[in-house]
This record gives structure tokens, C-alpha cells and sequence, in this order.
């Protein structure tokens, strides 16, 4: 039987920009070695909380590149799904011969494709590398919910298919995925907040945002719910609960990033069409920081 590919908590890395908006790759090795030293279990570099579509092919190679340098051998998921297949596909081609673990592929926004489109999709993008593949289902962003019968026909049917990550927010819709997957399938939670009542469903860690600020804690809660020890998971779990709730008060990674520079880690610069953090977004970070580290 195959192992499972990743599990734990991986963290979804933002991508520091310098004021002027050029990607700011000294900042971002800085806190790749801030993630390492916390504990976390992998990295998701150049997905949705990394402002991928934004980035150059130049850039999303230097940035892999740092990431491999400070990542002192945690497992690495990038992010190479987008809406053509060519395009995946492409981005696929310029990372895999860096090295990576798996591949996170986002289920095709804008297009909606139907249930058999995406299952057409994600054959054709598996065909095409040996790496294992992991699904990212986030059907708020996209605009196309990829069903639990798809995603267990694609586990069943695609050998390198091997895992998802859920931002659906529908327990009911992952509680279905886990209870009919094979053993070996890797689920991660994709929403923060959920990351607990999934993993005591059987999901085997959380892709987190939150985990950008808080790399120790999120990380401590996840060994937790590993190990069994739900009345710690539970504490952690309060505990961090308004960061989780403050990091999606507007669109991700905006809150994050006010958090990081708040803290002195990263600047907290956006690529347009996304916009600085508001005065009420950064106020609420400063208390939620405060609160959590009192």
C-alpha cells in the first residue's frame, strides 16, 4: 500500500513584496527559516495565499528556488493549477525539474467546468508528471464545487492522483470524501477554522493561512488532534479561533499580511487587483495579536 503523501500542517506561504512591489526574496527566505524553526510539516508555496497569478514565470522559479534553499527538507507542495490546461501544464514543466513532493492543482476557476471536465482535467494534468497530485478544491474562489463522487472516481481511477485539499467549507461534503477514499489518500483541510472537526472526521492535516502568523501553534494543535490529545487540540483550537475568523475579514492574504508586518516579519504589500489592508482590518489584527500572545 502506498503511504500517504503529506500530512500535518503545511503552511499556505504568502509572498512578501517591497513597497515598490517587486517580490522581496530576502523577506521571504527570512520567513521560510521562521517556518522551519516553528515546526510546521511542509510547505505550499505559489498557491492562492502566495498572489500566484500575479507572478512572473521568472519569479515563481527564483521564489521555488529560495524556498528549496531555506526549507532544510520539509516536504514541498507547489501550486501550479490555473484555468488552461497548457498553462498547468507549463508551470508543471518549470518546477518539477526543481524538485518538489507534490503538486497542489486547483480545480479550473472562472470556467466552471462540469463534474466530467474536471475529472477530464485532472487526468490529463496527472498524465503528464509522476509526481503525486493534490487536488484544491475552494469553490468559493473558483466557482465550481468539485463533488465527493468525482473526487473518489479520480482517487480510484488516477494512480498518481493522490490526495485533497478542501477548502469547500462543507463538512458534510468532506466527511463524504473521507469515509470513501482509499486508506493511502491524503485530505487536508483547506479552512483554518475547520481544521479541527475535520481532523477528528479522519482528515490528516490542514493546508493553513493562519500558520503564516502562528507557524508553532497551528502546528502544536495539529500534533495534537495527531496524537489523540483533543482536550489540548481543543484549547489551541479557542485559542487561535480569531486569528483564524481576522485572516479572511477581507480577501486572503490581505489580513495575513498585516498580521506579518505587524509582527515585524514581512511588509505587507499586495499586487493589484488586491488593495492594502484597511485601518478596521489592521486595528482588528493588532488586538487579535495581542489577545493571542498576552
Amino acid at each position: 500500500m502506498k503511504s500517504l503523501v503529506l500530512q500535518g500542517c503545511g503552511t499556505a506561504l504568502v509572498t512578501p513584496f517591497t513597497p515598490e512591489g517587486a517580490v522581496d526574496y530576502e523577506a521571504y527566505g527570512r520567513m521560510v527559516d521562521r517556518q522551519v524553526a516553528a515546526g510546521v510539516h511542509f510547505l505550499v508555496p505559489l498557491a492562492t495565499t502566495g498572489e500566484t497569478p500575479t507572478l512572473s514565470a521568472g519569479e515563481k522559479t527564483a521564489i521555488y528556488q529560495v524556498v528549496k534553499e531555506h526549507a532544510k527538507g520539509l516536504p514541498l507542495m507547489p501550486g501550479v493549477g490555473v484555468n488552461s490546461l497548457p498553462d498547468t501544464l507549463g508551470n508543471i514543466h518549470l518546477l518539477e525539474p526543481l524538485g518538489a513532493d507534490a503538486l497542489l492543482v486547483v480545480v479550473p476557476y472562472y470556467n466552471k467546468p462540469t463534474q466530467q471536465g474536471q475529472y477530464e482535467y485532472f487526468k490529463a494534468v496527472a498524465a503528464e508528471t509522476s509526481l503525486p497530485v493534490i487536488i484544491y478544491n475552494v469553490p468559493g474562489r473558483t466557482g465550481a464545487n468539485m463533488l465527493p463522487d468525482t473526487v473518489i472516481r479520480l482517487a480510484e481511477e488516477v494512480p498518481n492522483i493522490r490526495g485533497i485539499k478542501e477548502a469547500s467549507g462543507n463538512y458534510d461534503q468532506v466527511s463524504e470524501i473521507i469515509r470513501r477514499a482509499p486508506e493511502d489518500f491524503t485530505v487536508l483541510g483547506g479552512d483554518d477554522d475547520l481544521t479541527l472537526a475535520f481532523m477528528a472526521t479522519g482528515a490528516h492535516g490542514v493546508v493553513s493561512v493562519a500558520s503564516n502568523i502562528a507557524p508553532k501553534e497551528v502546528s502544536q494543535m495539529v500534533e495534537a488532534m495527531q496524537r489523540g490529545d483533543l482536550a489540548e487540540a481543543r484549547r489551541l483550537h479557542h485559542r487561535l479561533f480569531p486569528l483564524f475568523k481576522a485572516c479572511f475579514v477581507e480577501s486572503s492574504p490581505i489580513p495575513a499580511k498585516a498580521a506579518l508586518a505587524q509582527l515585524g516579519v514581512t511588509g505587507d504589500t499586495v499586487r493589484l487587483p488586491l488593495a492594502p489592508a484597511s485601518q478596521a482590518t489592521r486595528a482588528l489584527m493588532q488586538n487579535v495579536l495581542a489577545e493571542l500572545w498576552k
